[in-house]
């Protein structure tokens, strides 16, 4: 009986906490409202700028600035464009650049806000790779990617407790290695989970700095560059939560001549 009541409630939450990605129209699951989750995200994002260091270069963290600006207005542009404007109500939009040199990474939390590392402007080289990057970040947030994964992450926790008073909470070896096992099998799906939003957001990230007036044959040039830093250090794909860089520039090549049209209509 507690099994089918479940049951129940996963077809509910499933039916009634479904949104579509925009440009890729998959769906998602969203049990968390931005009205929940953009406070959340702000709170944790001031807390992080709290703690680190905001680079004094002012050359660099002003083209951090005007990139982000200028995706930001072809994100806004294109979400109105499709009807969707209303998606992106509670969005406060800020580009800081942190001054980490060992750091290369970059992101984008919830409801626009952006931070990039120093580490990884040599990597980017120029304000296109700066583009190809912060257009994937947004893309994040566009695509309400963390509030998916928290979603995942409650759905995944509710389905093991379930699982665990199924069982009638047995304390056997047999009961904890089927939860571990149900555990190490929730882990790996959550990391293709993890890969499929990577590759959501290069093709999203590139039809939006595209629009932005980025050439988008700078994003495979990006992960050429991002492949030879990496020295070979790379985890296998299927125990990475990111695709491998080949992958990568594989999906995005493949994308050029939708990406090269939009970039045509858009450059200045």
């Amino acid at each position: 009986m507690k099994r089918r009541i479940f049951s129940v409630v996963l077809v509910i939450a499933f039916v009634f906490s479904c949104q579509t990605v925009p440009v890729t129209g998959r769906s998602q699951l969203a049990l968390i409202p931005n009205s929940e989750l953009l406070p959340m995200s702000f709170q944790s994002y001031d807390q992080v700028l709290k703690e680190s260091k905001l680079s004094n270069n002012k050359e660099q963290a002003a083209m951090i600035e005007r990139v982000g600006r200028r995706i930001q207005a072809a994100v806004e542009k294109y979400m109105t464009d499709i009807g969707a404007a209303s998606q992106l109500n509670g969005f406060n939009w800020e580009f800081k650049l942190i001054e980490d040199d060992n750091t290369i990474n970059a992101w984008c939390m919830p409801g626009g806000k952006v931070a990039f590392y120093t580490g990884i402007l040599p990597i980017c080289k120029d304000e296109a790779g700066v583009a190809v990057v912060m257009g994937h970040e947004i893309a994040h947030a566009i695509a309400n990617h963390g509030g998916e994964r928290m979603s995942q992450g409650m759905l995944q926790q509710l389905g093991m407790s379930s699982l665990s008073v199924a069982l009638g909470q047995n304390p056997t070896m047999t009961n904890q290695l089927l939860l571990q096992s149900i555990g190490i099998g929730s882990q790996i799906g959550m990391l293709s989970f993890s890969r499929q939003h990577e590759s959501e957001a290069d093709k999203i990230g590139l039809i939006f700095s595209s629009m932005a007036g980025y050439d988008p044959r700078e994003a495979p040039e990006f992960w050429k560059r991002m492949k030879a830093a990496s020295g070979g250090q790379a985890p296998p794909e299927f125990l990475s939560t990111h695709p491998s860089s080949d992958r990568r520039i594989s999906d995005l090549n493949a994308q050029m001549p939708e990406a090269m049209k939009i970039y045509n209509q858009y450059k200045k």
